[in-house]
């Protein structure tokens, strides 16, 4: 069982709300979940979209053909009605948009008749049209009951009566009205959790214990931002929305600074307002973790669309010579812990840690049985207390043999903290000296470096054991690569390299993906922006050059049939 639903209309029209209340009924009945959404960046008007896949195996990324199309507009029906598999049903209502398709494919559902009918208004026909795709499909409403209970339950017991009419309105007309439908569902499992990119990169970053989150809102990462200040009260977190970027990351930094794990986020034009405030942090030797949300640019670009095109900018922005972490995740269970790891790292060497991820990923929800929390790190690397006011001195930039000057917590003990955006001392004074700029530049730099490397995983090896053909990616590229691998394993000897701990680069002593990179007849590297960004690092950092780029920049994600496609003329 593999099924695929594309909600379709404009913005405001309520697809997001379909679609919503559908992954969650497909994930408590037990299902596997994917969904992406495709929307424009506008209030009201414009072609939006949302598209569900749910299976009875794990599903990690979104297929062409689609078997229910609910068109809540006209241009839903013109521009994906090609896309219906052989047996797949679009849903309308033919009262609403003057239009009615020949054809058995097509199925009429009153929508907003049957919402005023039954006591509701024109503007809740999307809770009739939820429940008529459940109608199809034959599945038991008691958990969509259930899930509208949960979200009318603050509007009072009527609100969640009438939703609940309604939604059985559209089940009962489409199981009535669509005898020839086929659709049928294997039996369900245990629920699943639901979650999304952005969900679980904060989710990583509450359960790292962060205490501090300052940002000015910029999609996809103001997503982040909402997410922790919903969890704020609960866990004892200060949220901030700040004026600007510029302010955001040196809030965060002054919070650290402070003696609490702080963090910011942005995308790509906000980050590159916090250049100046990553080179104070990294000559401060001040941890913070930065949550970098991708979208396509130039300036505002596409603002709701996705790209990989941030990863040189990620790399090379602020100015000065320092160590610094990028991590990428590929999927939501990647970002709860690699987000941990930043925290942990970040704090360890006392370096600004980068997360990043793209829109697609941000809004992409998968489903799992839960997260292992067993495997979170927490080491509190500060001097507090009675270990700090120990000490018979303290400078807060003292040179050691690997770079890391135990950590202060101003106030805490009787010394002084002292740290300076100029070059310093190792009391943390302003120096002019050229001996001492080269000792701090070691210190900082050189003698960290390697050991930051050593803490680095190597990319995530999936396929033949023995391949022909390697298709490497990082980041959001996780779930199209391996769905893709296991489609054409079957007639080719296929495997994939995802990297999501993208730099430092991943030393090749505990696994020698560059030897297996040579070995292999083909090297493809798939990205989602114009110029191969991490081809161009690999072969900066080790000189392997990749024998052929994947590259699409158009600012929408590959569905999976469109990815196979791709690789196989490559290979062709």
């Amino acid at each position: 069982m593999d099924y695929s639903i594309k909600i379709g209309g404009e913005a405001g029209q309520g697809s997001q709300t379909i679609g919503d209340a559908l992954a969650k009924v497909f994930s408590r009945s037990g299902y596997h979940v994917f969904s992406h959404q495709d929307y424009e960046s506008r209030i009201r008007g414009g072609h939006n979209f949302y598209q569900i896949r749910f299976a009875d195996k794990p599903v990690m990324s979104s297929r062409k053909q689609i078997d229910i199309i609910v068109a809540l507009d006209r241009e839903t029906i013109h521009r994906h009605v090609g896309e219906l598999s052989e047996t797949g049903r679009l849903i309308y209502d033919s009262e609403t948009l003057k239009e009615r398709p020949e054809g058995k494919r097509f199925l009429d559902v009153p929508f907003a008749r049957l919402a005023a009918e039954n006591g509701g208004s024109r503007i809740m026909e999307n809770i009739v049209a939820t429940g008529a795709i459940l109608g199809i499909t034959g599945m038991n409403t008691d958990i969509l009951f259930g899930t509208i209970e949960e979200t009318f339950r603050d509007k009072g017991e009527e609100m969640v009566r009438l939703n609940i009419t309604l939604a059985t309105a559209g089940y009962k007309f489409a199981a009535a009205n669509c005898p020839s439908c086929s659709f049928s569902t294997s039996p369900a499992s245990e629920p699943k959790m639901l979650i999304t990119g952005v969900e679980a990169l904060a989710l990583g970053a509450i359960s790292s214990g962060v205490k501090f989150y300052a940002a000015y809102p910029m999609t996809p990462a103001t997503g982040v931002m909402n997410y922790i200040a919903g969890k704020a009260d609960k866990f004892g977190i200060i949220v901030e929305q700040a004026e600007d970027e510029i302010a955001a990351i040196n809030m965060a930094i002054g919070a650290s600074f402070g003696g609490v794990r702080s963090m910011t986020g942005s995308s790509g034009g906000g980050f590159a307002l916090m250049s100046e405030g990553i080179s104070l942090a990294a000559m401060t030797e001040t941890p913070v973790v930065i949550a970098l949300g991708q979208r396509p640019g130039p300036a505002t670009g596409l603002p709701t669309r996705t790209e990989q095109g941030d990863l040189q900018f990620a790399l090379y922005t602020a100015h000065g010579e320092f160590p610094r972490l990028v991590f990428a995740p590929g999927s939501p269970e990647q970002a709860f812990y690699l987000t941990n790891k930043a925290f942990d790292l970040a704090e360890k060497y006392q370096i600004p840690a980068i997360v990043m991820f793209d829109q697609y990923l941000g809004d992409t929800q998968w489903t799992y049985t839960g997260f292992d929390t067993g495997k979170l790190v927490f080491t509190d690397y500060r001097l507090r207390g009675e270990s700090f006011a120990s000490l018979n001195e303290y400078k807060r930039h003292a040179y050691t043999e690997n770079g890391v000057t135990p950590f202060g917590v101003p106030g805490d003990a009787k010394h002084v903290v002292v740290t300076d955006s100029d070059e310093h001392s190792e009391e943390g004074h302003i120096i002019e000296d050229a001996e001492t700029r080269i000792r701090m530049t070691n210190k900082r730099l050189f003698k960290k470096m390697p050991l930051i490397t050593n803490e680095i995983a190597p990319p995530l090896f999936y396929g033949n054991k023995e391949p022909k053909v390697i298709i490497t990616g990082w980041g959001s590229s996780y779930g199209l690569m391996k769905e893709a691998v296991d489609a054409l394993s079957g007639k080719h000897d296929i495997a994939m390299l995802h990297f999501s701990e993208i730099y430092p680069l991943p030393a090749t002593d505990k696994f020698d993906y560059l030897g297996l990179l040579s070995q292999a007849s083909l090297s493809i590297c798939f990205e989602q922006n114009a110029t191969g960004q991490f081809a161009r690092l690999l072969k900066a950092e080790t000189g392997y050059s990749f024998d052929k780029l994947l590259n699409r920049f158009d600012g929408r994600p590959y569905l999976l049939e469109e990815l196979t496609g791709e690789i196989d003329a490559l290979i062709g």
